[in-house]
């Protein structure tokens, strides 16, 4: 029997996941995935995706029904038990016997043939559970659903938001146990256009010809959601004319606020999404995208050069902002999107929970202290400086911000009274620090922190 195609390719794609070297999201871009029929790509993406969120609770029910921890399994049987069990407990429309069957001939095709058995007695001990999750609202839980949501999140992830104040949380309501319940649905898509000059209003009424239902970002200036229909079918997508970026990362690149004939520099630039729109709020100026990866400088330098208006001087760097930087000239605006945990981009980028573990958040907290300590001196007197992270950690966001800037003279963080008047669409994300925060399930965006500092005329050096 010739197993499904999206079932095969979603087999691929979660064994390369495993090496902790790719994303999801990556993979799920490969031209053998776009070579699929739209029913099998979307298929296929919920499967890698859904199975991702929902890792840790699929181990727990196949650990129950077959005895056998997760870790006793071998990883491409446990692959395929979690592929069928989460088809059986989480998707409607799939039989339950085409889940099976294709379950046990994965096995075979895998070489583990002596374990077919094995893997179709205990995918026809699962039944779907009480309340399919998610889709009810967290207040409509059951105690059983709960106590699965927990399971979703690594224990010691859970503990460190234990406790952590969620806006609209009601006494006695764990906000960990929330926040893990916003990382299960996927995230929106958000849109906007890659040229300034695309009108939003024009864009939406061609999208919507062919199928694809958008509404205006509450917060994005140019930022469109997308509500239903297939966006990478259309005609404006496959022309480039729209990129996808989340709304809260299209967010920050508004907070740098550029203004014509300044210089510019994105010390994290690759893929180039921010900085693309950076260019484009310039128009006239100079750029220098810089990156710490050949690899990701590369696809940089294949990406950002069409997003770049004729007025805007674009230079690339490959640096390591940690290690200190090489530029003479002072930036009147400095853009620092720090590599971070990502763990508010859980929703988009559910394998993060799965690879990063406590220490990682020490280790990226030294380096981002040294990218932000370093950068402060490339600031040109009356600059701005916006620090950024798609994380939910302190450890990575305040913390680090107040410990440079305390040793720091003559640098400051703008107050949520100075940034309201000057970004009003945003003016209830900044907190009574002047702390920049989104949040997954609160806003319909990923997690982002951000804090803008200026440089006062005649700030002495660190």
């Amino acid at each position: 029997m010739p197993i499904s195609s999206a079932r095969k390719i979603a087999y691929e794609i979660s064994r390369r996941l495993d090496s902790g070297r790719e994303f999801a999201v990556d993979l799920l871009q490969r031209p053998a995935v776009s070579a699929l029929k739209e029913a099998d790509r979307r298929l296929a993406t919920e499967l890698v995706m859904g199975v991702l969120r929902w890792r840790g609770e699929l181990d727990f029910q196949i650990a129950r029904v077959s005895g056998k921890k997760a870790e006793a399994l071998d990883p491409e049987i446990l692959t395929i038990l979690r592929m069928g069990a989460y088809q059986i407990c989480h998707l409607e429309r799939i039989p339950k016997r085409a889940v099976v069957d294709d379950a046990v001939e994965l096995t075979k095709a895998a070489r583990k043939r002596s374990a077919a058995g094995f893997v179709n007695a205990v995918l026809r001990k699962f039944a779907p559970p009480e309340q399919r999750l998610p889709g009810s609202s967290f207040d409509q839980l059951t105690p059983a659903s709960r106590a699965s949501v927990q399971r979703t999140v690594p224990e010691w992830l859970l503990k460190r938001w234990a406790g952590r104040s969620i806006p609209g949380a009601e006494p006695g309501e764990t906000p960990a146990l929330r926040m893990a319940y916003a990382c299960l649905a996927p995230p929106p898509t958000t849109i906007r256009p890659v040229l300034g000059r695309e009108n939003l209003s024009d864009l939406k009424s061609e999208l919507q010809s062919e199928g694809v239902v958008t509404s205006a970002c509450e917060y994005a200036e140019h930022g469109l959601s997308v509500e239903s229909g297939h966006l990478q079918d259309t005609r404006v997508y496959r022309e480039g004319r729209v990129v996808i970026q989340d709304e809260a990362s299209q967010l920050v690149a508004e907070l740098v606020r550029p203004e014509p004939g300044q210089r510019l520099l994105d010390l994290c630039a690759a893929p180039g999404m921010k900085a693309g729109q950076l260019a484009q709020a310039l128009g006239a100026g100079a750029l220098v995208a810089c990156d710490h990866s050949a690899a990701r400088l590369h696809t940089l330098a294949k990406l950002l050069p069409p997003c770049i208006p004729a007025g805007v001087h674009l230079s690339m760097v490959r640096l390591d902002a940690a290690a200190g930087l090489p530029f003479g000239a002072k930036f009147e605006r400095i853009l620092l999107d720090a590599p971070c945990s990502g763990t508010g981009t859980l929703e988009r980028n559910p394998e993060i929970k799965w690879r990063l573990r406590p220490q990682d958040i020490t280790r990226l907290a030294g380096l981002q202290a040294n990218m932000l300590r370093n950068s402060l001196p490339s600031l040109a007197p009356g600059g701005q400086l916006v620090y950024a992270t798609c994380s939910l950690e302190p450890e990575e966001n305040e913390d680090i911000v107040e410990k440079v800037l305390a040793q720091a003279r003559g640098f400051e963080m703008l107050s949520a009274s100075e940034l309201a008047p000057r970004h009003p669409r945003l003016a209830s994300l900044f907190d009574a620090r002047g702390y920049f925060r989104t949040r997954p399930g609160q806003h319909r965006m990923d997690g982002f922190n951000a804090a803008v500092i200026v440089r006062r005329d005649g700030a002495a050096h660190l």
